[in-house]
Parts: structure tokens; sequence; C-alpha cells
């Protein structure tokens, strides 16, 4: 099995210091990866880890056991915790685009990124609202990605992502639905091994609707897509009222929630397991995971980040790598 690739995040933020974290917890008995980052820097987080760079990814198998691999990407100004520093952005882009290629080209077996600060690098030319539309480009599949939010509790999967409520509304298609959910039932029968997968459509209005008294997207958007699912053989059902479709109860009666707009999605999934939840890109060629939080600047520099939500990706990442290179 390749090695992931592990990506730098923001340097002022803690992705430096989850990176330590997550090598101490697993170098012993993996998944292995290599960090593509400044080693310089995260020698100054903790001096007792121990780093060796690598010239390829083929070497940090050998490595990992003994120290923290490192595919050195130099940062052109020295970081300073919870400060971010636009003279830092083509350093944090470079660590994306190698840890994609070197995904394409099979030298890694997945990618996990650490969370990045998108307004300090629009300064390097960065014109993507994350890196999910990163990471579409960079692997040609522009307008077929789909993020998922997985944890033991739950997954679910946005239909809009980021954009204003008033604007997801207005973006929310029959089209978009079917998409999102055909690339869902994919991504479940072949990276995480259900046969047949149950999806739950999310309603959009409060009691999805009241037959119409409380809104009719319902009846005139999404309930047309879930009859061209059913017609295509897709186990799907809804749409469902969302205030309880994510009941202990409810969530036993599907493997993935589709939900109309982000925060329907993150709440309840965040709330049910935050230190769990993976972010999983869906629809590209290429394994990605990431933490299900931000660059926590508050706390960056202090060593008091918990590394449980990165540990999470890497050994998803690893999971799905390996689904994949067995299909």
């Amino acid at each position: 099995m390749k090695p992931l690739a592990l990506t730098m995040g923001d340097p002022a933020g803690i992705g430096g210091e989850l990176t330590l974290r997550a090598w101490q917890a697993l170098h012993r008995e993996g998944p292995c990866f290599v960090s593509l980052d400044d080693p310089r820097r995260l020698a100054a987080l903790d001096g007792d880890v121990p780093i060796r760079t690598v010239a390829s990814a083929d070497a940090a198998s050998a490595a990992f056991a003994e120290a923290l691999p490192v595919l050195p990407i130099s940062l052109p100004a020295a970081p300073k915790p919870g400060h971010p520093d636009a003279a830092n952005a083509t350093a944090v882009i470079r660590s994306i685009e190698c840890a994609a290629a070197l995904c394409l080209s099979g030298k890694a077996s997945g990618m996990v990124t650490n969370p990045i600060n998108k307004a300090a690098l629009y300064s390097a030319g960065f014109a993507y609202p994350g890196h999910t539309e990163f990471l579409a480009a960079l692997t040609g599949a522009t307008g077929r990605q789909i993020m998922m939010l997985a944890s033991p509790e739950l997954r679910v999967v946005p239909v809009t992502v980021h954009a204003s409520l008033r604007n997801s509304i207005a973006m929310l298609t029959t089209e978009a639905i079917v998409a999102a959910v055909q690339t869902t039932a994919e991504a479940l029968r072949r990276e995480f091994a259900i046969a047949r997968p149950r999806l739950a459509v999310a309603g959009l209005n409060p009691h999805a609707g009241e037959q119409g008294a409380l809104g009719n997207e319902e009846s005139t958007i999404i309930g047309p897509a879930i009859a061209v699912l059913r017609e295509c053989g897709i186990d799907v059902s809804g749409p469902w009222p969302p205030d309880t479709m994510f009941t202990t109860r409810a969530r036993s009666g599907y493997d993935a929630a589709i939900c109309m707009y982000h925060d329907q999605a993150l709440i309840p999934l965040k709330t049910l397991d935050m230190d769990r939840g993976v972010n999983v890109t869906l629809g590209l060629p290429i394994v990605r995971t990431s933490p299900d939080h931000g660059t926590a600047y508050d706390i960056a520099g202090k060593g008091v980040a918990d590394p449980a939500s990165l540990i999470a990706a890497i050994q998803l990442a690893a999971e799905l790598g390996k689904r994949r290179a067995n299909a």
C-alpha cells in the first residue's frame, strides 16, 4: 500500500501540530503518510518528534516507523501561530498541488488535507471556494465533486455547499439533487463497501413543506428528483422533515442523508460527533479526506489542539484507498 500524502495547511494554524500528533499516534501500526511541509517549521513546533526529510513518497514507508517523513516544501516566511501570512500562500498551494500529483501518478494512495485559510491564499492567485473545487480542477473533475461529511454516527452530503442560505435555495435544482445522490450511491458501493446504499433525502422547508403550506420546493424540486432516482434503481426515500430525520431511530434507516444546504448537513454531524467527523470529497479520481474543522488560530501554537479528527481522516483515507485499489 502506497503512503498517504498529508498537506501542510495554513502554517499559522494548528495543522503542523496535528501532523506531529498524528504521527505519534500512528507510527507503530500506521497508516503510513508523508507530510508535504517545511521540516524546519515542524521541528520548531516539537523538537521531540524525529523528522526525516525524504526525496520521494516511496521512501516514506521505510522511514515512518522511526521518524515523520517529510517531502520538503520551503516556507518563505517564518510562520507565527495565529497570524496568517500571505508570503506563505504559494507554499500552501504548492503542498496541495504536490499531494494531488502524487495521487494521480499512483505514488500516494490518497491525500489528506490540513485546514487552510482561503482569504490568505487569494494574494497568490487562489480563485476557488475551497479545497474541494481546487482539487476538482487539478484532477479534471470539475462539476462532479461532492462533499460528504462522515463519522461513525452519520454520513451527510449537502447538495449546495459554500453559498449563502438565500443563494443556496436559488441554486437548488432537481438535476443537482439527482447528481448528488447518484455520486453518493456509487461512492458508498465502491469505497464504503455498502452493496445497496439507502439514501434519505431531506426536505427544505419546516415539516418538509407541510403539503405546500410552508413551501413547495418538496413537490416541485425534491420530489421529482426522488422519482427519477427510484426509476434508476437507487434506494432513496423522502423528502423527510429535517428536524426529525437525524434522531437515533431515523438514522438506523439509511446509510447517508442528502441535505439541501450546508448547515442542514453539518450541524447534526458536528453535534453528534465533532471529534471524529471527516470531510470526504466524492466524485474525484483520487481519494481525498480532511478533518472536519478549521485552522483554529485561537489555539495555534499552544499545544492543546486535538488530533482526533485528523487521525480519523488519515484512517478513513487509507480504508478508501485500499478499497479503490481492490476494486
